[in-house]
């Protein structure tokens, strides 16, 4: 698999350098060089989506946050944010060649746990699943598409 395969997202122009025969891209959010692996590809396509498409504010982008869950240390991929500090979204990144499964719905649910965020998305860059979640109902809902930031 080619690791800058083109993904269903729209292309960025993305700062990628060789260093002895190891690809790293630079991570507007995080401020530094990243290890470019397929799932980093597709975190940085997804990030630059939130913020050149949907609009979401960059300074309101985490990623690889922590979180504990069951006495283990785990790693939320992105986490969105609202001005009031409330957590708006939370998408799980996969790597192109993983499918999308009932464990990576697992995965997402179980970090929601600890988050409890309204918002979630899972994609491997070329599919894409978006689903609100109603916490007063216990239900939650398949989304057509991500919603802006300002939508609401």
């Amino acid at each position: 698999m080619d690791l800058l395969q083109p993904l269903a997202l729209p292309p960025y122009p993305f700062k990628i350098t060789d260093e002895n025969n190891q690809l790293y891209v630079f991570d507007e959010i995080r401020k530094r060089k990243i290890m470019l692996t397929p799932e980093e590809w597709v975190r940085q396509h997804f990030v630059q989506y939130l913020i050149n498409d949907k609009k979401y504010p960059k300074g309101l982008i985490k990623l690889e946050g922590g979180l504990k869950l069951n006495g283990m240390a785990r790693r939320s991929d992105i986490v969105v944010y609202a001005t009031d500090a409330n957590k708006l979204l939370m998408v799980e990144c996969k790597a192109p060649g993983v499918k999308i499964d009932q464990k990576v719905f697992d995965q997402i649910a179980r970090y929601n746990i600890t988050h409890r965020i309204k918002l979630l998305a899972v994609t491997n860059g070329l599919q894409h699943y978006y689903c609100s979640i109603n916490f007063e109902a216990n239900t939650y809902s398949f989304l057509r598409d991500l919603p802006d930031y300002n939508a609401g």
